[in-house]
């Protein structure tokens, strides 16, 4: 059964980002956030723990890791061993926290652009230099350029910080690109850091690896950090999971201080392991099957209305990359899109000098909203004003 969106008009109730940041003639599609209610499990936990008072630390013994092992193994495979990880509020705070120990200040960390933009501040705050080795784009998909990687490594990069699935591509690296990488990193003395946020939302015929899971390399070497924030639209609750592969980086993991870990939000955490339980698994196929669908129907928008677009179904997510070169709109056509069709898109050049002439289109949301964005867009290819400064 597909979960359905919510209607506007109750969206519009929220007070989170997506629908405070810009005025009510506006859509937004721009920032990750989901308009569709949460999974009835999910509900039910902070129900309960609203009514209990349960409001305080996070305890050193909860249920997280379990129920994370318990969700990999049912929908990728794969069982990492719960000993092995340690929480704390999102991933970005754990990556920060995990690069802040596998690098000195001023090392290379490399990123693949475009990427999540904040990944360039990441790596700032973890006090590495940001090393951009871009997809490498074969025509048809996006891949990980091996090659300019190997050769970053040979030139003194330390480190790796992947993003798998990818955003903002939506793509779904091979597991031989991942276990080729992971012992590229360790023939250098490298270690790789794997977003792996997006891995839930992983459409079922994209065939998603998580990168520990890779290969004997990925193990020795990796870190994954994860969250069900991205599919569950739990961002706000505060919860993420950092895992390792091997006793050299379960040390890092254990050594990170106790505050690292309290920083998890109880609610979040509440609501994770009621995200990673078996209850949810129904309501996350529903979401898939809908996310499935809105991938191909925003295909067939920009087709009608924006033939110009170049667009690649995603893999994974509900974020879709639409190249808006061939229109002609400049650097940020997201710009002249907020102010002409008042439709809030993601700058493509936020992401990386890759995304000149680039918008990111959030599709996790009704049909009807997703149809009408992209055809008030596609208004601004007739209207003689559209896009003049």
């Amino acid at each position: 059964m597909k979960v359905t969106a919510l209607p506007l008009e109750q969206l519009r109730l929220r007070t989170s980002e997506k629908w405070r940041e810009y005025p009510d003639d506006v859509l937004p599609l721009f920032v990750a956030e989901t308009d569709f209610p949460l999974a009835p499990a999910i509900t039910r936990a902070l129900e309960q723990a609203l009514r209990a008072g349960d409001t305080g630390y996070v305890a050193s013994r909860n249920p997280l890791a379990a129920a994370y092992a318990g969700f990999a193994q049912r929908r990728f495979g794969w069982t990492p061993d719960p000993a092995r990880m340690r929480s704390t509020a999102d991933v970005s705070m754990g990556i920060v926290e995990i690069l802040r120990r596998v690098i000195r200040p001023g090392e290379r960390v490399i990123v693949n652009p475009p990427i999540y933009p904040p990944f360039f501040d990441l790596v700032d705050e973890a006090g590495g230099t940001v090393e951009r080795v871009p997809l490498r784009d074969t025509g048809d998909a996006w891949e990980l350029d091996l090659d300019a990687i190997a050769a970053a490594l040979v030139d003194g990069a330390r480190a790796v910080l992947l993003c798998n699935p990818h955003n903002p591509t939506g793509t779904v690296h091979s597991a031989e690109s991942l276990d080729a990488l992971a012992r590229l990193a360790e023939e250098h003395g490298a270690v790789v850091i794997s977003d792996e946020i997006h891995a839930p939302l992983a459409q079922s015929d994209a065939g998603f690896t998580p990168f520990l899971a890779s290969g004997e390399a990925a193990g020795r070497i990796g870190y994954a950090v994860t969250s069900a924030s991205k599919a569950f639209n739990l961002a706000g609750l505060k919860c993420a999971v950092m895992i390792a592969g091997a006793e050299d980086t379960t040390a890092v993991l254990r050594n990170l201080p106790v505050e690292v870990e309290w920083r998890t939000g109880q609610f979040g955490l509440i609501a994770a392991v009621a995200a990673f339980s078996p209850e949810s698994d129904e309501w996350l196929d529903g979401l898939l099957a809908t996310l499935d669908e809105n991938r191909r129907l925003l295909a067939s928008l920009l087709a009608e209305h924006l033939p110009e677009a170049r667009y690649r179904i995603p893999d994974a997510g509900y974020l879709g990359w639409v190249d808006l070169g061939g229109l002609a709109w400049g650097p940020n056509p997201a710009r002249r899109i907020l102010r002409e069709a008042k439709v809030a898109l993601s700058a493509g050049p936020t992401f990386g000098a890759q995304g000149a002439e680039h918008v990111r289109i959030n599709f996790g949301t009704s049909p009807e909203i997703l149809t009408e964005a992209v055809a008030r867009i596609g208004r601004m290819r007739t209207d003689p004003l559209a896009g003049q400064e």
